[in-house]
């Protein structure tokens, strides 16, 4: 390994690296990796999880979109025949050429990992697992029942795709330079793409955004407010037996299904 000092964090990009390597056993056992799977790799830093991702799997694909960390890190890894770097970012770098069952282990920039995490689940069965490094926050959010404050788009859509355990809570400290808030690691079985049409799939994410954009508003009025019909939505929540004054957070991921089904 070269001698150069590893580069600085540059806070735009919302860096913050994993120095605690208790942390990072911790992630590849909870992966479950094997010497014949390929693994994703999503902001490798420094490299402490890459180095670490190579002794256990067969080939590491790692992108990383700082051009300074991506020279370091080529370094770094010279000696590790089964890595291939790539320059570049995340929610734009093709991912269709990855093997179908290939696991992704990221410690995600919280600043991109909504839409990152949608872009990975996207590809549906592409990939069998995700352990993803993420705001706790988030990570409640994701694992988040009916009826509780962190429920909401997210949560639905999130068990849409996959099921989802919180694996353990990250401390500040295992980090250089310190984040100001806690972090937590996922696992994401991801499930099968169930066999709906694009459009189905559209309303469906339309239904969802629109019921949570009023929270404090009951769900028909929540949904009057986002163009719905109020009788159409009325008559298909009692088709399903269910009451026109309940809220969005309420309704479980499948009576949102039901419901898209009704209203269609």
């Amino acid at each position: 390994m070269d001698s150069a000092s590893p580069p600085s964090a540059i806070k735009r990009l919302g860096q913050n690296f994993l120095v605690d390597p208790n942390i990072v056993r911790k992630i590849v056992v909870l992966a479950g990796i094997s010497p014949t799977d390929t693994v994703l790799e999503i902001g490798p830093g420094r490299g402490i999880l890459t180095e670490a991702l190579c002794r256990t799997a067969g080939h590491v694909a790692a992108i990383e979109i700082d051009p300074r960390l991506h020279a370091f890190l080529s370094e770094r890894t010279a000696h590790l025949p089964n890595v291939v770097l790539v320059l570049g970012d995340a929610l734009t770098s093709p991912v269709e050429h990855l093997p179908i069952g290939t696991i992704v282990v990221a410690n995600l920039p919280y600043y991109i990992s909504t839409p990152l995490l949608f872009r990975l689940l996207a590809q549906g069965n592409r990939f069998a697992r995700l352990v993803l490094m993420l705001q706790n926050e988030v990570a409640d959010r994701l694992i988040a029942k009916p009826g509780s404050p962190d429920y909401g788009v997210l949560s639905v859509m999130a068990q849409y795709s996959a099921n989802i355990s919180k694996a353990f809570k990250v401390s500040p400290q295992c980090f250089r330079p310190r984040p100001e808030v806690d972090s937590a690691v996922v696992l994401l079985h991801t499930l099968a793409p169930r066999a709906r049409q694009p459009e189905e799939e559209q309303r469906f994410t339309a239904l969802v955004r629109a019921a949570f954009a009023h929270r404090r508003k009951t769900l028909v009025n929540s949904l009057k407010n986002e163009g719905y019909d109020s009788k159409h939505v009325e008559a298909a929540l009692s088709t399903l037996q269910l009451s026109p004054s309940l809220r969005a957070e309420t309704l479980a991921l499948e009576q949102f299904l039901e419901l898209a089904r009704a209203l269609s």
